[in-house]
């Protein structure tokens, strides 16, 4: 991996049972999303509703999990959900998922189908190394609202993923900011697989696995690596 990806000591403590696998890659194509990749959106909600037999996504025991650490840090999980469940409602709801483009796509099926917070960040927008801290609250977050650029702070304690130059993600995973997002001029990408116990490891790096593959598919020529599970326990 040439990008640096760091768990803060403090985070450790708060979610014990955090692990991630980083899957980093270079040489890729992306473009609108196209059948294939709407395809697979499809058949990851399918394999949603599969896995929750029933079950609203807040009911996994996964998402619970998610849940009791976003209420840990602060953060109300009924109003800012983390991505995986997020995504899940709009995957069961009426208009399914919202197609983005291709790479989005193809790591929003991997999150829906395995119900697990996914991410991607382009590399060539990203700052040093990317860390996972608590707030101080004075960190800059870029974001747009109402079509204008506005700069916003996360609350002190909150956990966000950030880089050099200031936030990239708030509350773990709640939102991504348009600095470091994949667009349709991204060649190199950073994709983050995140989970709390107790979903096992194995799941985590079988849907690594997973997304390395479609990568592949869809990059073809593309130079990819998965790195090792990383536990916080």
């Amino acid at each position: 991996m040439t990008l640096s990806l760091t768990v803060s000591d403090e985070v450790r403590t708060l979610a014990p049972g955090f692990t991630h696998v980083a899957i980093e890659a270079h040489d890729l194509v992306n473009g609108p999303s196209t059948e294939a990749s709407s395809a697979l959106l499809d058949d990851a909600a399918h394999r949603l509703a599969a896995r929750l037999d029933g079950r609203a996504p807040h009911e996994d025991p996964h998402m619970a999990a998610w849940r009791s650490v976003y209420t840990a840090f602060g953060s109300k999980p009924s109003r800012t959900r983390n991505s995986a469940e997020a995504l899940a409602k709009r995957a069961l709801a009426e208009g399914g998922l919202p197609r983005i483009n291709l790479l989005v796509d193809l790591y929003n099926a991997i999150s829906v189908a395995h119900l697990i917070p996914v991410g991607g960040e382009d590399i060539d927008r990203i700052e040093g190394g990317m860390r996972l801290v608590r707030a101080t609250g004075e960190e800059d977050f870029v974001t747009v609202a109402g079509g204008e650029e506005v700069v916003e702070h996360p609350d002190a304690g909150e956990v966000v993923w950030r880089d050099d130059r200031g936030v990239t993600c708030r509350r773990w995973n709640w939102r991504q900011g348009p600095r470091t997002r994949l667009t349709e001029e991204t060649v190199s990408g950073i994709f983050l697989l995140e989970s709390l116990a107790p979903m096992a490891v194995a799941e985590v790096e079988a849907a690594a696995a997973e997304l390395a593959e479609l990568l592949e598919k869809f990059s073809p020529g593309a130079r990819i690596e998965v790195g090792a599970a990383v536990s916080a326990g």
